[in-house]
């Protein structure tokens, strides 16, 4: 397992990070998504490493940008 940690831009409530979190969890290996809504880190844990391309395009379907 591996435990890799993301600053998401954009989110505001609940739905954010609920929107956010479906994305995220539908990427293969993905095990757990928490989001801390105040800093906008968002821990993805997945079986391996993911591809960086593939979080930046999942988030971006929940409509919200993943921080250079």
């Amino acid at each position: 397992m591996t435990t890799q940690t993301y600053i998401v831009t954009g989110m505001t409530c609940s739905h954010c990070v609920q929107s956010v979190s479906s994305e995220l969890g539908k990427l293969d290996g993905v095990q757990n998504v928490q989001v801390d809504l105040g800093t906008g880190a968002v821990a993805v844990t997945s079986e391996q490493p993911l591809d960086d391309a593939a979080v930046r395009a999942a988030v971006d379907e929940a409509g919200y940008q993943v921080a250079s």
